[in-house]
């Protein structure tokens, strides 16, 4: 669909839309329009809160999940156990775990899991930074909550053996989560009892080496 001979201007802005995940072109070009369609002010206001966002978000140091502040409220909240560590992919999983209301540990953001075929390895996503943090001796458990894909399996799979050599157990989310499903799209209740219902990593294993 090419929209130049009505605007140059509009088509840029209809490209740059539709490099968003999930955005085709005609919704792209339904954005644009709605925009234009408003005052100055919101869209000022809608470029000032995309530019801030992109400008002055931060990591937290601890977990790495995305905060205002150095460390998030989630490791900044005192009621939450620090003895346990739940293990995600990325910020997503953490909404959706916390929307079950069923958590109240801390988490640990990977930033990924270990693709080869996408050139990603054990290196490239916060393994060795969750290691450090279970070296200081005080996480008792570390919770595995990645997708139930080949590449979920295989990160938690290497995760477990860096943990070995600590006194820390490490268990896995119960897979109420069918095989090949993301996290993030699980609906809450079967979120929320695969996170009360987890098993230890050493019987899932053993199940499914059998």
């Amino acid at each position: 669909m090419s929209i130049s001979s009505h605007s140059t201007l509009l088509e840029n802005a209809v490209n740059e839309f539709a490099k968003l995940p999930g955005i085709g072109r005609k919704t792209a070009l339904r954005l644009v329009l709605h925009i234009l369609r408003q005052d100055d002010e919101y869209v000022e206001g809608f470029a000032e809160a995309l530019l801030t966002l992109k400008h002055d978000v931060k990591y937290c140091k601890s977990c790495f999940n995305i905060s205002d502040m150095d460390v998030c409220s989630i490791c900044a909240d005192q009621s939450r156990d620090g003895s346990v560590i739940c293990v995600v992919e990325n910020i997503r999983e953490v909404m959706a775990i916390e929307n079950t209301v069923q958590f109240k540990g801390l988490y640990h953001v990977l930033g990924g899991i270990i693709s080869p075929i996408d050139g990603i390895g054990p290196s490239d996503i916060r393994i060795a930074e969750l290691e450090e943090r279970v070296k200081l001796g005080e996480v008792k458990e570390v919770i595995l909550a990645l997708s139930a894909t080949m590449e979920g399996d295989t990160t938690n799979f290497y995760i477990y053996r860096k943990l070995q050599p600590y006194n820390t157990k490490v268990s896995i989310i119960a897979r109420g989560v069918s095989v090949g499903d993301e996290i993030e799209y699980a609906d809450e209740i079967t979120l929320g009892r695969s996170i009360i219902n987890r098993t230890l990593f050493d019987d899932s294993y053993n199940l499914l080496s059998k």
